[in-house]
């Protein structure tokens, strides 16, 4: 690998949504579980041509600050795993049960009725769209199989581990689709693993496994510790982490700068390609290239260059976009200032 090709940067999922298309108050302080059409300003007969203009803003906003894994900015949905989780059958979202959010909080989830199944694929329209307008690296993301298993009521399946198995096959299903469509990586996002270890320790690395295997090409687990937005109080290391050595996936995605975390935790995983988060979305101040530099060198006193990809510690869809640009050239600068003297 040239010294050129070092610490390429990547973006986490989503990016802010134009607030032409999504009304931000109303999304604020929320990620939906269930269906949200109330936060969306454009009809619905219009819907689908204003998501694909929004498309096109993220795409530009991060070729032009210079990134170089990119994804749609997830602007077509209303939280990162509903509009997925929603799209299956087997569930009820019109009469919805109750779960432990991870704030601690009773939250409104969907219900599973029947068996998990995938009537069509969701995303590949999404990933298509975006391969059109997009040139390089591209990256889709879904939620994963563990945590839709704890963001729902089962009332259908055994014990969480088979209802998560389940899961575990219509994203399998998806995550075909999605390379075929043109991805060149798929993520999958697994927060719940961080809020529920001792359910994760049982069948969390199972359950990837199963949703991974035979996957067409480079895979990726994100875990953070919720977003900023809506998680204030953030522990300083990980309930769960080292046992994701174990799992298919080609890199782990961990959250790094908001919780200051300890990073010699990263030696748990050698066999992976750590994606390090050293954009904090709980700062509304934009980070100094310099200030991003120096998070990244952090991460090399425990990794080399070659398994170390560039991130923010999560999705920026909380954030504004002017904000959010401003972070994704800070840290494109930042790896270009540590990449010049590798």
């Amino acid at each position: 690998m040239t010294t050129e090709n070092l610490l390429p940067t990547a973006v986490v999922g989503s990016y802010p949504q134009p607030h032409w298309l999504v009304d931000a108050q109303a999304l604020s302080g929320r990620v939906p579980r269930l269906r949200a059409t109330d936060i969306w300003r454009v009809d619905a007969a219009q819907l689908v041509e204003a998501q694909d203009d929004a498309t096109r803003i993220a795409v530009a906003d991060m070729r032009r600050a210079g990134v170089d894994i990119i994804t749609d900015g997830e602007v077509r949905r209303e939280s990162y795993s509903n509009h997925f989780a929603t799209a299956l059958s087997g569930i009820d979202v019109d009469n919805p049960g109750e779960t432990i959010g991870r704030s601690g909080q009773l939250t409104k989830v969907p219900r599973v009725v029947g068996e998990i199944a995938r009537p069509h694929a969701v995303q590949r329209r999404d990933v298509q769209f975006l391969r059109a307008h997009a040139t390089g690296l591209i990256k889709a993301t879904l939620p994963g199989p563990f945590t839709m298993s704890q963001q729902v009521q089962n009332e259908y399946y055994a014990d969480d581990e088979s209802l998560a198995m389940a899961y575990a096959d219509v994203v399998r299903a998806e995550v075909a689709d999605l390379f075929a469509a043109g991805a060149d990586v798929v993520q999958l996002d697994e927060p719940w693993m961080q809020a529920r270890p001792r359910a994760a320790q049982q069948f969390a690395v199972k359950a990837i496994n199963r949703a991974l295997l035979d996957a067409a090409g480079t895979t990726v687990v994100h875990m953070c510790f919720g977003y900023a937005d809506t998680v204030k109080n953030k522990p300083s290391g990980y309930s769960f982490l080292p046992e994701l050595d174990a799992c298919l996936a080609d890199q782990i995605s961990i959250e790094c700068a908001q919780p200051q975390l300890d990073l010699s935790i990263v030696r748990q995983l050698p066999s992976k390609t750590m994606m390090i988060g050293v954009i904090s979305m709980g700062d509304l101040q934009v980070e100094t290239p310099q200030v991003v530099a120096q998070r990244i060198r952090k991460a090399l006193e425990y990794l080399p260059a070659e398994r170390i990809i560039v991130a923010p510690d999560c999705g920026m869809k909380y954030l504004s976009r002017d904000i959010a640009y401003g972070k994704l050239c800070a840290m494109v600068e930042g790896a270009a200032l540590v990449r010049a003297q590798l």
